[in-house]
Parts: C-alpha cells; structure tokens; sequence
C-alpha cells in the first residue's frame, strides 16, 4: 500500500488528505470519498487531553494509530511531530512500529518545541533525517517520508529562501515529499514546486488557493490540518448551548 501512497502524489490534481484523529473521523473520510487520510497530531493530542508539541506518550499515540488502522481501508500517513526523539535511531524504531501497523507514511516536522517552537538546525536536521532513512532502509521497512518545513508556520524571516534551502537539503536527505503549513502566497509556492521534484505538500488556511488554481501551480497534497476537528467542536459548544439555554433536546434532531 506505501507503493499506492506514493503514486498518489503524483496524480494531476493534488492528493486531499483529510486529517483525523479518532476512527469516527476515519470512516466519515472514508465516506466522503477521500482517497488517503493522515492523523493530525493537535487534534489527536486534543482529543486526549494533551497540548500539542509531542505531549502526549508515544504509547498513547500508538494505541489511536493503531484502532484507526484497523478500522479503515485507506492508506493511513501519521503525523509523529519531530519523531518522539532526538535519537535517529529510535525514531527508526517508532516508524517501524507505526509500519507494522499497516501505516504507509509519517510526517517529520524540522522544529521542536520547548519553552517555544523553533526551526531545528538544518544541516542537524538533514544528518538526523538521513540516519532514520538509513535505518528504515536497512530493516527494509518501506515508510514515505514527508517532512514538514516550519519556516512559514513560524513566520522566520525570508522564508521562501529558508524554505528553498532546506528543501535542497531534505531532498538529499531522503525525504520523499516536502511539507509547507501556512505558505499560501501563489509566487510562494511557485517557487518551492520550482525548487525540487519532490511533491509538494500545503495545509488549509484561510489564504489558501482553491484546488483548482493549486493544480494548476503543481501542488501535489492538500492537508486539512486539524481545523475540521476545530470546526466540529465549535459546532457541539454551540449545540450543547442551545439546549442549556432553551431547556429542550430537540435542537440535536433539527
């Protein structure tokens, strides 16, 4: 099925990856038609209690991974934030416990959270990256790699020319396919498609191109991000509100 995934970033129009975070949001994708899905580790950590920014135990993240797998038929990516570890090697072994799972791809972001989110060294990055995919490819554990470029979700200065940089260098690296939240200027992403074979992938924010324009410029995977999760808990707020208010149930079989 990894092979499947892969050839889905190579389609005319882009891959529209819905993002879920717990098996009912898994079969409503199904449902609607969605040709791949990928965990959103925000909304998934939500759902759990926990803060985004590898907060919650891999363990945890595991055991969702693995009741969504089993109970989806489609090709599942995870989002692993920037690998549970510092340590090339036991984020090999996470992968490859995320593989046995049936999960065909994971997203590495380059920055990490602390006190705040900060953009990883490149060259670090790009060694780390490199170590994992040596790993993965001495098990002969089959994973796509699309790593996740933080330099617009940051707002770092010059980020198209950060971007570019280290896209370069992920490609060289072993990534196999770039992702680049909250770019949305069309010259933007002009640029990065530009700059590498590798697809490219962007994520929903209000800026964003529509699907049509965004085929047009080359963009390959389109992520939901964790908005849809946003969206349907502000719906139920609202929902739970009006029966409070109203003193009636029926507003839930409007």
């Amino acid at each position: 099925m990894m092979i499947e995934f892969k050839q889905l970033h190579q389609q005319k129009a882009p891959l529209l990856l819905a993002n879920v975070w717990d098996v009912t949001s898994a079969k409503c994708a199904e449902q609607a038609g969605y040709q791949a899905i990928g965990t959103s580790s925000a909304a998934l950590a939500a759902v759990l209690g926990y803060e985004d920014g590898e907060h919650i135990p891999f363990e945890e993240l595991l055991f969702v991974v693995k009741r969504i797998a089993a109970s989806s038929r489609l090709p599942l990516s995870v989002d692993m934030e920037s690998g549970f570890s510092a340590d090339p090697h036991i984020i090999a072994n996470h992968i490859q416990q995320l593989a046995k799972l049936g999960v065909v791809g994971v997203n590495i972001e380059d920055s990490r959270v602390r006190d705040t989110r900060t953009l990883c060294n490149k060259d670090e990055f790009a060694a780390l990256l490199q170590s994992v995919r040596a790993e993965l490819t001495a098990r002969d554990v089959p994973m796509f790699i699309n790593v996740r470029c933080d330099a617009f979700l940051l707002g770092v200065d010059n980020a198209v020319n950060e971007a570019l940089s280290r896209a370069s260098s992920y490609q060289a690296a072993g990534a196999d396919g770039l992702f680049f939240p909250c770019i949305s200027r069309e010259q933007d992403i002009i640029q990065v498609i530009a700059a590498t074979p590798l697809p490219i992938n962007v994520m929903a924010v209000p800026s964003l191109l529509g699907i049509e324009i965004l085929t047009k410029l080359g963009v390959k995977r389109v992520s939901t991000g964790n908005f849809a999760q946003i969206a349907m808990n502000e719906q139920l707020s609202a929902k739970l509100l009006q029966i409070k208010t109203q003193g009636s149930c029926s507003v839930l079989f409007e």
